[in-house]
């Protein structure tokens, strides 16, 4: 009972981080799994069982709080269902091992980035309301698919970093926006799994308290979400995503660092996330009116509405200058009465 409560505590606290900054869900709770002995395929599979009920309480709450972009939730998630299907069904048999490395530096290059993008500029206005193209979300989808069921996690810390950096859309939308579409991974690569393994090593138990935790977490995070101001927001996802990317990296067979190093990077890395916050608030607190998340969100709609403008006068402009091209027809001339030939006779008297 005490590992049922433990389990369902970690269930709500990886809820609560992953539902207000849009990852950490399942590396938090495939961790804890994995440290108590459960092998990588069943630790996978628990995690992504309790994810569909997680996930779509979850998705419902950014939908009522507005954090949801569905544009980009539609061209995302098809492309993450089939990657995590294949991802779930070939686990047994994939190492990912040497790919890891690989990818915890790009994400820890991206989330530097971010952290720093966001706490000395705040959110960039250039792009935002500009929309996601497919052929970027598509590819994005089936990778981020993919590590997630092969890794336990990976659809938040793959896909929120990329999108965010973009600079299209919101932080807050990023967010609601990836946890919503994961509810169409979290299906696949349970089925995926269920086909592979069937239920052999899933613990339901562990799956319902992991479930009932996340389940609490995911309204409060969803609000947070929306009240939250971008600048921060994009600094604490920025630092989270340095962190966990830095702990892969040093873990990872190709440094395997030991534990006293790894501390002193953890340490130095806190301090900066923390003093990268406290400049992000300061700034928020000098210009509130426009860095709140409502402002961000005003601005990204007036955009949009400019974009869609602008795109239909340039319709009207190409259609006008089609149908000037069009020579219009000769009208037939009208016929003349006097110069038709033909005269009445003159009678005479």
């Amino acid at each position: 009972m005490r590992t049922i409560v433990l389990i369902g505590l970690v269930g709500f606290a990886a809820q609560l981080v992953d539902g207000s900054l849009g990852m950490a869900y399942g590396v938090t709770t495939t961790t804890l799994l994995l440290a108590i002995g459960t092998n990588p395929a069943a630790a996978s599979a628990t995690v992504h069982l309790a994810e569909i009920g997680t996930t779509l309480v979850s998705g419902v709450s950014h939908w009522k709080f507005g954090n949801v972009d569905w544009r980009v939730v539609r061209r995302i998630a098809i492309p993450g269902a089939i990657g995590a299907f294949l991802g779930a069904t070939i686990l047994s048999s994939l190492s990912t091992e040497t790919a890891a490395p690989v990818m915890a530096v790009i994400l820890l290059l991206l989330g530097l980035y971010i952290l720093v993008r966001f706490t000395f500029q705040g959110i960039p206005r250039h792009n935002l309301g500009k929309p996601l193209r497919k052929r970027f979300l598509s590819p994005l989808g089936f990778v981020a698919g993919f590590v997630d069921a092969t890794g336990g996690g990976g659809w938040g810390p793959v896909g929120t970093p990329a999108i965010l950096a973009s600079g299209r859309l919101e932080p807050r939308k990023v967010i609601g926006s990836i946890d919503t579409s994961e509810f169409i991974i979290a299906v696949a690569a349970s089925l995926g799994f269920l086909f592979s393994l069937g239920s052999q090593g899933i613990n339901f138990a562990w799956v319902g308290a992991i479930l009932v935790g996340g389940v609490i977490a995911a309204p409060i995070a969803a609000w947070l979400v929306r009240h939250i101001p971008p600048r921060l927001l994009g600094a604490s996802v920025g630092g989270l995503i340095v962190l966990t990317n830095t702990r892969s990296l040093l873990k990872s067979d190709f440094i395997d660092a030991p534990g006293s190093v790894r501390s002193v990077f953890y340490i130095v890395i806190a301090i900066a996330w923390a003093a990268a916050f406290a400049y992000s608030l300061r700034e928020y607190l000098r210009d509130r009116e426009n860095e709140s998340s409502d402002a961000v969100t005003h601005f990204r709609e007036e955009q949009e509405e400019a974009l869609v403008g602008a795109e239909g006068t340039n319709r009207s402009v190409v259609e006008g200058a089609s149908t000037s091209d069009i020579p219009a027809a000769d009208s037939a001339p009208e016929p003349d009465a006097g110069a038709s030939g033909t005269h009445s006779p003159t009678r005479t008297s």
